[in-house]
């Protein structure tokens, strides 16, 4: 995007109180109906018509409405851009836009930020810092400065967006419902989820700690690097650290990198997932391609551990046990780790028991085979395809409706899902034996 697009695409104000961001959603929801309405006025001279179009205005219009709100309403889109086969195409290409760029914030909103958190102008502060922001996401946008010659990454997030989280996903709720088709329950779990993670992710200072801590426990991974924090120059809505040179993901694959390189830093990336996972049972769940660089030297640069999930031990025994045991050799140990997982309920019938375990088991044995084998290509589209046609069957089924599974898989499916994806995006060869699962106390 070129300087003078960001200047008139800028955003003056965001709407930050209850009655202003309800506002927004409510006109969105009148523009859905209208799209509604156009569609079935359609469709009566044209019954062939499907709902592309339908799902194309629709998609446009919410898009639009959350980039303008953006926070938990932007990231929520983001989220859903990744759960590929939970939504229609439409969605999808549209949502995947919030990957990357939301419209950016004017210069008067970023001093009055500074202001608050430093009681200062950020030229007191930095001896460069460029009021023109180079990327905008959903939470916040970075800002280029430098300080004693060195060059720095800061990050601002956007006002009001960590004290609208629970009213905006209040508002989301009836988009989501309609979109995503879940029942009640599930659609409540997954929110309660979603808004515990959109509460740290919104705490700067935590990020900061968390960023330290991560970087320093990951140090010793082959070709991933991390910026250098600074706490004394960041606050509860601001983060500095160090600039990281380097391509995201779509840039990087733009100048045909050769397999060596695309499965160098597929390695890093699956290493990276996997140690966290294994060896420090809390994981960088935020697996979109806007969270990572590749530098000049073909190393991965992870610049973002807003989104942190903690594994319990009660979940993360049962869910690996699962991929790489041999506990499918028995079916009644596998229901007892589906019934510990909740993906087995107590009420079932022996009928539910029975088809339950037939498709989680299919489920998972799919999900696993990376883990099965020492090396896996990640660039094999038949593998894919079975991941998503599957996926795209159980959405459709009835029995899938009712909430399933304990509410830690919406965080760990995410960033499985999201690393397999970046992973077959890179065509990536990669040896998945490096951090294998400590599952000794079930095995």
């Amino acid at each position: 995007m070129n300087m003078s697009d960001n200047t008139s695409k800028e955003q003056n104000s965001i709407p930050t109180s209850k009655v202003e961001r309800s506002a927004k959603f409510v006109k969105t929801g009148f523009k859905i109906g209208g799209n509604y309405i156009k569609h079935y006025s359609k469709k009566l001279f044209n019954p062939e018509m499907d709902k592309s179009e339908l799902n194309e205005d629709n998609a446009t219009d919410i898009y639009q409405s959350l980039s303008e709100l953006k926070g938990s309403a932007l990231k929520v889109a983001q989220m859903l851009s990744m759960d590929k086969n939970l939504l229609p195409q439409a969605y999808v290409d549209k949502f995947t836009q919030s990957q990357y760029n939301a419209p950016p914030l004017s210069g008067p909103l970023i001093v009055q930020t500074f202001k608050k958190y430093f009681g200062k102008n950020p030229e007191q502060i930095y001896d460069k810092f460029n009021i023109r922001s180079t990327n905008a996401a959903s939470i916040g946008q970075v800002h280029q400065a430098e300080l004693k010659g060195k060059k720095l990454a800061v990050k601002i997030q956007y006002p009001g967006v960590g004290d609208s989280i629970s009213s905006d996903l209040k508002l989301i709720k009836p988009f989501a419902f309609r979109m995503l088709g879940m029942s009640e329950k599930e659609l409540n779990i997954y929110m309660m989820e979603v808004e515990e993670r959109l509460l740290e992710e919104t705490d700067y200072e935590l990020e900061v700690r968390r960023s330290i801590e991560f970087s320093e426990a990951c140090a010793n991974l082959a070709n991933v690097v991390f910026p250098k924090y600074y706490p004394e120059l960041s606050s509860k809505r601001i983060i500095t650290m160090d600039w990281l040179e380097g391509k995201h993901l779509r840039e990087f694959l733009a100048t045909n990198p050769s397999q060596q390189l695309r499965d160098q830093i597929g390695q890093a990336l699956w290493d990276f997932y996997n140690f966290q996972q294994h060896e420090l049972r809390a994981v960088h769940a935020d697996p979109h391609p806007g969270n990572f660089m590749i530098t000049a030297d073909g190393k991965l640069g992870v610049i973002d551990f807003g989104c942190i999930k903690v594994m319990p031990d009660d979940f993360y025994y049962p869910f690996f046990a699962l991929t790489s045991t041999d506990l499918f050799d028995s079916k009644e140990d596998t229901i007892a780790a589906f019934r510990k997982l909740e993906m087995i309920l107590p009420n079932d019938t022996p009928a539910q028991v029975d088809f339950f375990y037939t498709m989680f088991r299919q489920m998972i044995g799919l999900f696993a085979k990376p883990y099965i084998t020492n090396e896996f290509d990640f660039g094999e589209k038949a593998f894919f395809d079975e991941l998503f046609g599957f996926g795209e069957r159980i959405s459709k089924m009835p029995e899938f409706k009712q909430a399933r599974g304990v509410k830690h898989f919406i965080y760990v499916n995410r960033t499985n899902f999201g690393l397999y994806n970046i992973l077959h995006e890179l065509k990536a060869k990669v040896k998945t034996d490096t951090y294998k699962p400590h599952v000794e106390a079930v095995a």
